[in-house]
């Protein structure tokens, strides 16, 4: 039977990442062993060695114990063996190497001799040694010991993900249309530009559904702006795509800029909003625009203040957003770029040599998101002065809160796309995430695939890779292969960085194979839709590792790039540069599918065991598991399109099976009336929707 542990140690600040309030438990932490140790180490400016205290929880492992969760980060599902920091990070090297990404998402389950979870509602840096220092152990190390503990008891991993889920509330839920094909390019300069991108894709009958504006649409990177030039009369411009289906979806950053006459900065400056120095002055750190003010996202008014400014472009017909950089991001602060200067014309002219180098190019290469600025400026919680190094990790979090409460007053009724870059449990109830500025590297896109799952773990949804990688230079059997395991996660986005090869999916040589890819998104929408809300209002997962569920078989327990999506789909995408096909295990008889389009379908029954299956790359391949129905349709140019064809089935059904195909009217939070749920039967040979 199920519960949950409540444990507070010193005096934590209150993050509001649950939604449930437990009593705090007495005595030591369950299964948890408090060490201080004492290290040797030499970190005096006088060279002299001391001896360091180091506190850290530990927990022996089992050579059988696996480790799942921590949401957005590196290497596999199971993350034993590994270092990883909470620490939400602006960096878009994701290598094997790397400790944190952008988000910090405290939540891990150990299943093996005891199967429980863990959550550390801690907003400062965190470190889990997941058997990395010692192999046979788990250690856990705050950089200050004042945190709530929770822990999670369960019949198995699934039990323990859902307490979690309902303990930290609802997962977001997106307007339908969002479910559809996104373009986005950083680079995309102009009106003219974002309609020869429509166009392209309309002309080439490939599906599309929404158009995203990176930086390129505000006037000098300005927050709440639109450059006039560029996009004149907005409003309309908003409309005429609208009129071609397509949402406009434009990207809002963290920094304000600092310029007299910007009616943000002013405002802001006046009423004290922005993040202070030690002296009490606005902090001068610098992102895109050049300096910046940071808006004080943990200052509940401050935050009121700066989430009404989205009403500027949703008055403008804009129905969805993507918040940036809110980790957050400084490329320098004005105090250490000065310092930098300084050092600079102190070495000029000097004969250095091997390690003075080093330290040179590491004196430019750190003025970016530096410890040291982040320890030097303030927020004003409930009035009492906090470093932000003590609560880095919800910047992005509470950014995104201010943008999903504003929307909760401007439109009530109405359902507003809005994901995040940076994030903390929590946000997940605002708004989804997508996993950063990736490469355009088969690397990340297994990375893709081995993320989701855990995202599921702690809330996140509404989660998606930049297809065909941000940075780098996307081929198109690269770009083919990510879209054919982006068909399946709920935000499908193509997105490349400025510089980079073009990878709209007209650009290259097989138009007509994309066309098809891509419609078979909108064809399975019944499906991917209807488990996906059910996932969302049953605090449960849309994506499951095969050890979630065949928990008895030793194969299913190894395999990590296969997934289970909702309860009816395998998936086993292709992640390999010029393979054919892949090895493919199946803990049970399954159905394969095989689809080189909506009206192109093939089905064979594959027996329990390993196989090779080709998989060519104008093919999406899944399997259907037994007693299962997927419903499906013929798909469409758009959400609205596909909306209105006929559901049919596939399915791997020998006896009588039933699905609950979710139906609403995608745009309104009206979400659980009961006429919206229909049952799809199948019985003695017959289908009945």
């Amino acid at each position: 039977m199920g519960k949950i542990y409540r444990y507070r140690i010193g005096k934590p600040l209150q993050t509001e990442a649950v939604v449930q309030e437990l009593p705090i438990e007495k005595g030591d932490v369950l299964y948890l062993e408090r060490v201080q140790k004492l290290d040797l180490a030499k970190e005096k400016a006088d060279g002299q060695e001391c001896l360091l205290q180091r506190d850290y929880w530990r927990y022996p492992l089992t050579q059988e114990d696996r480790i799942y969760g921590l949401g957005e980060n590196v290497r596999g599902i199971n993350k034993r063996g590994w270092i990883y920091e909470s620490n939400c990070t602006d960096d878009p090297i994701h290598t094997e190497t790397k400790h944190s990404l952008y988000g910090a998402h405290n939540f891990f389950v150990v299943d093996g001799e005891k199967t429980f979870g863990l959550f550390l509602d801690y907003p400062g840096k965190l470190v889990f040694d997941m058997g990395y220092q010692c192999m046979d152990e788990l250690r856990i190390i705050p950089k200050t010991w004042d945190l709530e503990l929770y822990l999670i008891l369960g019949d198995d991993i699934l039990d323990i993900v859902k307490q979690f889920r309902q303990l930290t509330g609802r997962s977001y839920i997106p307007p339908k249309w969002a479910f559809g094909f996104g373009q986005s390019r950083w680079g995309y300069q102009s009106a003219e530009d974002i309609r020869a991108v429509v166009k392209g894709y309309r002309e080439n009958h490939i599906p599309l559904d929404s158009v995203y504006l990176d930086i390129d649409y505000m006037e000098d990177f300005k927050d709440f702006t639109v450059n006039e030039e560029r996009f004149p009369d907005f409003r309309e411009f908003v409309e005429e795509m609208k009129r071609e289906r397509i949402h406009l979806v434009p990207i809002i950053d963290a920094g304000v800029k600092i310029e007299e006459g910007y009616s943000v900065y002013e405002e802001g400056v006046e009423k004290g909003y922005f993040c202070k120095d030690e002296q009490g002055n606005d902090f001068v750190g610098a992102v895109w625009p050049g300096k910046v003010h940071f808006p004080d996202m943990l200052n509940k008014k401050a935050r009121k203040w700066f989430g009404a400014k989205y009403q500027f472009l949703i008055e403008q017909g804009i129905e969805g957003f993507w918040n940036d950089m809110n980790e957050p991001a400084i490329f320098y602060s004005e105090k250490r770029l000065e310092q930098v200067l300084k050092k600079l014309r102190s070495i000029k002219n000097k004969n250095m040599d091997m390690w003075e180098v080093f330290a040179f190019k590491d004196l430019v290469a750190g003025l970016a998101n530096s410890p040291e600025d982040y320890a030097s400026f303030y927020h004003n919680i409930n009035g009492k002065q906090v470093c932000h190094d003590k609560v880095h990790n919800l910047y992005g979090y509470h950014m995104t809160r201010a943008a999903g409460e504003a929307f909760e007053e401007i439109e009530p009724d109405k359902r507003l796309l809005l994901f995040s870059r940076a994030s903390y449990i929590g946000m997940h109830r605002y708004g989804g995430i997508w996993m950063g500025d990736n490469q355009s590297w088969w690397s990340h896109l297994l990375m893709n695939l081995k993320m989701l799952p855990s995202l599921n773990m702690c809330g996140f949804l509404y989660t998606g890779a930049d297809l065909g990688g941000f940075g780098g230079d996307a081929t198109e059997d690269l770009l083919l292969r990510w879209l054919a395991l982006g068909i399946f996660t709920p935000l499908m986005r193509n997105h490349s960085a400025l510089g980079t090869r073009v990878q709209e999916s007209y650009q290259f040589t097989q138009t007509e194979t994309f066309q098809k890819l891509i419609n078979i998104r909108y064809g399975l929408m019944p499906y991917l839709y209807s488990e996906y809300m059910k996932a969302a209002l049953r605090d449960e997962m849309l994506f499951l590792p095969l050890s979630f569920v065949y928990t008895e078989d030793p194969h299913a327990r190894e395999v990590e790039d296969q997934l289970l999506v909702g309860e009816s789909i395998m998936i086993a995408p292709v992640y390999t540069q010029n393979a054919t096909g892949r090895y493919v295990y199946l803990p049970e008889p399954m159905k394969l599918v095989r689809l080189k389009g909506m009206e192109e379908i093939e089905t064979e029954v594959l027996e329990q065991g390993h196989f090779y299956v080709d998989i060519p790359l104008d093919e999406v391949v899944f399997f259907i598991r037994p007693e299962k129905i997927v419903p499906y349709c013929s798909g469409g140019q758009s959400m609205e399109e596909a909306e209105q064809q006929e559901i049919k089935l596939l399915d791997f059904v020998t006896g009588t099976a039933e699905y609950e195909l979710y139906q609403d009217d995608g745009y309104t939070k009206d979400y659980q009336r009961p006429e919206h749920i229909q049952i799809v039967r199948k019985q003695n040979g017959k289908r009945n929707v």
